[in-house]
C-alpha cells in the first residue's frame, strides 16, 4: 500500500514515516502543501494522511483542491 504523508514537523515526519514504514507501506513525505498537492496530482496513492496547518498551502485547501480534481 502505498502512502503520502504530508506533514511540516520534522519530528512528526520522521516518527511517523518510521512507523508506517515498519507496518509495511511504502511512504512518500512531503513537508509543505504545495509539494503535497503536486505529488497527491502526479502519482497514485491509497491513502494521504494531510496536517492541516502547512506552509505554502493549508491542508484544507490540499484536500479541495484534490477533490476539485476528481481525486477520492
Amino acid at each position: 500500500m502505498r502512502l503520502l504523508l504530508i506533514e511540516d514537523s520534522e519530528r512528526l515526519q520522521k516518527s511517523l514515516g518510521l512507523g508506517l514504514r515498519k507496518s509495511g507501506y511504502a511512504v512518500d513525505i512531503t513537508g509543505n502543501g504545495v509539494d503535497g498537492l503536486w505529488q497527491a496530482s502526479n502519482k497514485e496513492y491509497d491513502i494521504v494522511v494531510l496536517d492541516i496547518m502547512l506552509p505554502g498551502m493549508d491542508g484544507l485547501t490540499v484536500l479541495r483542491e484534490l477533490r476539485a480534481r476528481g481525486n477520492a
